[in-house]
């Protein structure tokens, strides 16, 4: 269950689709766009959708909810995730995780530390902000590098082994990319339009975002959570 809840929280980016430039950029472009963009996110709130396929039971899950992540300085990266259907939260305050379904009374419980402790910090560095990806991936484009909106589409592979993280897609969005190459800035700080996470056993998530609120200033209350009465805590 943990594996799998640590998966759901690893694709957390969104952009909007854009016609493609009449000029190509280069990987080096399309990278730079990337940490560029997300250089300037403080926090984003957003509407998600997602797919998660489990390998070893060739099964399909399918959620949708509310997202909000906040990027303090000089602190680990706070998130929370209201699913709608299923019913249940996932949030951290950057010490703890809290996984709470409802509809069964529970609640696990875990510290970030332990969740991402060695090689699957690589997944932490994923879930705060992307902004160094040249530097912890060994990134190329996808064989189709351009989807049919013209956004731009990376695998990446950590340099450092990770069981939650072994694959990386993104969708990086064109609009971000033709600002970089105009400007030499990037306006766009929520430049992903999709993500795929894959994870050592090859069970695979897919979220998309829509109407993202970004640098709003969201409150650290937000990323608390009190257990209700009479809920069944759980710690690995």
């Amino acid at each position: 269950m943990l594996r799998i809840c640590t998966l759901l929280l690893l694709a957390l980016f969104f952009a909007l689709p854009l016609s493609a430039a009449s000029t190509p950029a280069s990987l080096k472009e399309v990278v730079s766009a990337l940490e560029k963009g997300f250089a300037g996110l403080q926090d984003v709130q957003a509407d998600f959708s997602q797919k998660t396929t489990i390998s070893a039971i060739n099964r399909e899950q399918k959620g949708s909810g509310e997202v909000l992540l906040k990027r303090p300085a000089a602190a680990t990266a706070m998130f929370r995730f209201n699913y709608s259907k299923p019913k249940q939260q996932i949030i951290s305050n950057g010490k703890q995780v809290w996984f709470y379904t409802p509809d069964n009374k529970q609640v696990l419980v875990n510290s970030v530390s332990a969740m991402f402790a060695g090689g699957n910090s690589i997944a932490l560095t994923y879930l705060t902000g992307l902004g160094h990806v040249s530097r912890d991936f060994d990134v190329s484009f996808a064989s189709e590098p351009q989807d049919k909106s013209g956004n731009y589409q990376l695998e990446l592979a950590p340099k450092k082994e990770s069981q939650i993280l072994a694959k990386l897609q993104l969708t990086v969005s064109a609009e971000a990319v033709e600002q970089l190459r105009a400007t030499g800035e990037v306006k766009n700080v929520f430049p992903i339009i999709s993500s795929v996470v894959q994870d050592a056993g090859g069970n695979k998530t897919r979220i998309d975002y829509s109407r993202p609120r970004v640098n709003k200033g969201l409150a650290d209350g937000k990323f608390n959570f009190k257990i209700p009465e009479g809920v069944e805590v759980i710690k690995p």
